[in-house]
């Protein structure tokens, strides 16, 4: 089975993680014959000359450059239009993936043609893949991922492998600020798509020393909000389950000091094993 890759690239990118999360592909048990890569926005002449480089040496590499930054929603829509193959994995370009994330993915969808999108666990790590922090663990099975979703983000983004033909019948992937992914899951949900979770970290994501503290603020606030009241309006939460989730992420995000957010995210929202 063949698959495409696809990743975007802004100017914050840094090569030597670009790196990383590249060999990390290159490498896989089960190598991709496609992988594109969208540029969102001028980016460092560095990072220019860098990806110019390895492309030279691995065919398989596309890059698309879009003139102005536009998000990373619209980037990737932009992106799937020349994934050449119906199976796409997702990747961020400072993440790495265990050797066999591929394999693992595309025997779920050899063994289920049902399945729309198939997403893994991760674990979270600070500059190296040594320096595990956390992992985040998403629930196995269809149902137990929709009820999930009613809550909280049922992927983890980085992870999912999914056809393209049902990302496109969910209307593919829009701009929604910081929620493009759940805003996606959630019109999946709507199109009836058939969802799994492989139950293994697959994927190491990298974060930051103050990355769960920074996870808040009034825009972030209503980036979710608006997400949950989407989900009242389609009648997948009930009014009761919408207001609670808006308190709880006012409480979270707006009310709540940067230094017991960090502490809040490890407790609840975090596995240490």
């Amino acid at each position: 089975m063949e698959y495409s890759v696809l990743m975007s690239i802004y100017r914050n990118s840094k090569i030597n993680e670009v790196d990383a999360c590249l060999n990390s592909l290159f490498n896989q048990t089960i190598k991709s014959n496609d992988m594109v890569i969208v540029i969102d926005g001028p980016i460092p002449q560095n990072l220019s000359d860098y990806l110019q480089e390895i492309s030279k040496s691995h065919e398989e590499i596309k890059i698309y450059p879009i003139e102005k930054n536009v998000g990373l929603g619209n980037a990737l829509k932009y992106g799937m239009n020349y994934c050449q193959n119906q199976l796409i994995a997702r990747m961020d370009t400072d993440d790495i993936c265990v050797l066999d994330r591929m394999e693992k993915q595309l025997e779920c969808f050899k063994n289920d043609e049902t399945l729309s999108i198939v997403g893994t666990n991760i674990a979270e790590f600070i500059d190296s893949i040594d320096n595990v922090v956390a992992y985040r663990n998403v629930p196995e099975n269809h149902n137990d991922i929709c009820e999930y979703l009613k809550k909280r983000c049922p992927f983890n983004h980085m992870t999912v492998m999914f056809k393209k033909s049902e990302i496109e019948k969910a209307g593919g992937y829009m701009d929604w600020h910081y929620n493009e992914d759940s805003y996606l899951w959630v019109r999946m949900y709507l199109s009836n798509c058939k969802f799994y979770n492989i139950q293994e970290n697959l994927v190491f994501a990298r974060v930051g020393e103050d990355m769960y503290r920074r996870r808040g603020g009034i825009k972030y606030y209503k980036s979710e909000k608006n997400l949950f009241k989407f989900m009242r309006q389609h009648k997948i939460i009930s009014f009761f389950a919408y207001h609670k989730a808006k308190t709880i992420r006012f409480i979270l995000y707006v009310l709540m000091p940067n230094r017991l957010r960090g502490w809040a995210y490890k407790k609840f929202a975090r596995s240490k094993q």
